[in-house]
């Protein structure tokens, strides 16, 4: 912390100091053989220091706590606190003193005293006691501003200023990656995988307290970060989530649409606000610090035009034997279409049915559900692919290859795909 000194004398005098936690003592335990000259004399001397801890002598770590001395370093979502006093040195009685105390950072000032009433009269070796707190929400350098004004019994106003400066560090490196699925076998579509790397970058081990996902109002979330089959929804990290200095943590979330926005296949498309990451941690002896990133941003799937999923398909199907299966076709365009279906048969699938088809007229929007019935030539695992859909207004044709996959078997053969 930088202390700038005013020039001239004053009455009154300006402490400022942070609170901040004791730390564990620590010392450097000196051992030595006792074939060498000092003999026992280092372990006599460490087991009769009250610091160490007993039967473990040669821990550098101790019972004790200290004091901190020095300012320390500040991360960004902590809170900073800082204790205020103003003296009155003098043989004087000092009248309606008043104490401010502001923090300026590189976007605004902020006022953070307590209270902005001034006092009657402060008697000689008398002082006035303030604690101040904040929660720092900006990276970068801060400097906390305090004022005082006063009047002396000769009716001198007086007024003087100190400036504390420090720096505001970040504490975690968070970095977001999202995937866009389909889930074309379920009722609930458009799912998004998000992915947050939280790496710890400050000298000291964090404990997780909390990492979660605020999503959007279009989503309801769902974490994947508890272990399969754990009690009482046991994190995958463990029962004591500490991450260390330089170590990171990979957290996954899945998101799907509500169901009043599911089947809006416009309205999702457009969709690029996911949600916001809260991240609650704490350090050393119980210090408390919380971070919750701005929206995030995805990039919005592109379906095009026309949207073909599939709906249903059974797992698995007999050699050359007939089976159905469900698409949806959704006009994800802003015009009206008139869709007609072509079924082209590849090596391994052929579709039963006239191709060619008209499936009628399609409104911006809408779905319109297509049942289909095919078999396979070809045992394994095979694509589905072959159909084709014409806008015959604009004379435009959409091919689907590899619209799903499925498992083809003989019946009177015990192998499979």
């Amino acid at each position: 912390m930088e202390v700038n000194q005013a020039k001239q004398e004053h009455l009154l005098a300006l402490k400022v100091m942070r609170l901040t936690k004791p730390t564990l003592f620590t010392n450097m335990p000196v051992t030595c053989e006792d074939r060498d000259l000092p003999g026992g004399l280092f372990q006599q001397l460490m087991r009769e220091d009250p610091s160490t801890i007993t039967g473990a002598e040669a821990l550098m770590l101790g019972e004790m706590l200290t004091l901190p001395q020095n300012f320390g370093n500040i991360f960004l979502g902590e809170t900073f606190s800082s204790y205020i006093s103003v003296h009155n040195d003098s043989s004087q009685v000092v009248k309606d003193v008043l104490v401010k105390a502001d923090l300026q950072t590189s976007s605004q000032r902020l006022n953070l005293s307590a209270s902005n009433s001034t006092m009657a009269e402060l008697q000689p070796e008398s002082c006035i006691d303030d604690v101040i707190h904040h929660e720092v929400k900006e990276i970068g350098t801060h400097i906390l501003v305090c004022a005082v004004s006063y009047t002396t019994q000769y009716g001198e106003k007086l007024y003087f200023r100190k400036f504390f400066k420090f720096q505001v560090l970040k504490p975690l490196d968070v970095k977001t990656k999202f995937y866009n699925a389909e889930s074309d076998l379920s009722s609930v579509t458009d799912e998004v995988f998000l992915e947050a790397q939280i790496q710890n970058i400050t000298t000291s081990p964090m404990f997780m307290e909390k990492v979660s996902l605020e999503p959007s109002m279009m989503y309801h979330v769902t974490e994947l970060n508890t272990a399969a089959g754990a009690e009482d929804g046991e994190s995958t990290f463990g029962k004591m989530s500490y991450l260390q200095p330089t170590d990171t943590r990979q957290y996954l979330y899945c998101l799907k649409p509500k169901p009043e926005h599911a089947e809006k296949a416009g309205v999702i498309k457009g969709v690029t606000v996911i949600g916001k990451l809260d991240i609650v941690w704490k350090t050393n002896l119980g210090e408390r610090g919380r971070l919750q990133t701005s929206q995030l941003q995805r990039m919005a799937p592109g379906y095009g035009d026309i949207r073909l999923s599939l709906e249903t398909i059974p797992d698995t199907v007999n050699l050359e034997e007939p089976f159905d299966i469900i698409c949806k076709i959704t006009n994800c365009s802003e015009r009206t279409m008139d869709l007609e279906l072509e079924m082209c048969n590849t090596r391994s699938i052929h579709w039963c049915g006239v191709s060619g088809r008209q499936l009628g007229k399609l409104s911006p929007g809408a779905f319109l559900p297509l049942p289909l019935t095919l078999l396979s030539s070809v045992q394994g695992l095979q694509s589905i692919s072959g159909l084709r859909l014409r806008d015959t207004f604009l004379k435009r044709t959409y091919e689907y290859d590899d619209v799903a996959q499925v498992c083809v078997v003989c019946p009177y053969s015990s192998s499979a795909c």
